[in-house]
């Protein structure tokens, strides 16, 4: 059974949830509850202002909160190839297909507002701005090329197709690696995504989401390269 890490009340403030669940900005930003300069408040008297129901916000709330924590408790590097690979694709890249687009107007906003004060947001929106790119382009390169691949050969294994697949999965792993250097750079410019004492809502949502979005690539990079990468490597 899963466990919900946090349940809030119509009494809590939109800010806090905002910062204790990052990824119900995108909800509020739905809803036009201001969580950034007016999120001061609680989550009732917010949807009440909207002429919202409490109750159901309250609701898509907690659906949120629990995906969330379904997704901390699973176990992917035991799962079979195939089934790692459908896991790869249905959690971690359809994640990235909504997540990059969404965060991208924060990412903007913030630079567009504070770039001139803090010069580093400037940095932050180049280096995502890269990142969006690339993490895209690499999942779909493996979603429509090399993961085919990778289910015909596990069904298969045999030194030709093995031998065939070997460039795929290097590319991929360079990729990996630039990928992987941008985060690092993320989070030495932003001081371990830390943000200043009067920081924003948006800058802090941004930081917030920026941390989880490293640390489900890292996880991402992991389930590739030293699970399902060394399989196919070790199958023949």
């Amino acid at each position: 059974m899963t466990t919900i890490d946090k349940t809030f009340t119509e009494d809590t403030w939109v800010s806090q949830i905002v910062s204790e669940q990052p990824r119900t900005g995108d909800l509020f930003r739905e809803l036009r509850i201001d969580f950034c300069c007016g999120g001061k408040m609680p989550i009732k008297q917010a949807a009440e202002e909207r002429g919202l129901d409490t109750a159901e916000v309250l609701s898509r709330i907690e659906a949120i909160t629990r995906e969330e924590a379904q997704r901390k408790e699973m176990k992917p590097s035991s799962l079979e190839p195939k089934e790692l690979i459908a896991h790869i694709q249905q959690l971690y890249h359809a994640r990235l297909r909504e997540e990059l687009p969404a965060l991208t107007p924060y990412v903007t906003k913030l630079a567009r507002v504070h770039g001139g004060n803090r010069p580093y947001l400037l940095r932050v929106q180049e280096i995502f701005s890269l990142l969006k790119k690339e993490l895209l382009e690499h999942t779909e390169d493996e979603d429509a090329n090399v993961f085919p691949l990778l289910e015909a050969y596990f069904d298969a294994p045999s030194a030709d197709t093995a031998e065939a697949l070997k460039p795929h999965l290097t590319e991929l792993e360079n990729e990996h690696e630039q990928a992987g250097e941008l985060l690092k750079e993320l989070r030495e410019i932003t001081s371990d995504f830390v943000p200043p004492m009067d920081a924003c809502g948006t800058h802090r949502l941004v930081l917030n989401r920026l941390e989880a979005l490293e640390k489900d690539t890292f996880e991402h990079i992991h389930l590739e390269n030293n699970v399902l990468f060394d399989r196919a490597r070790k199958a023949v």
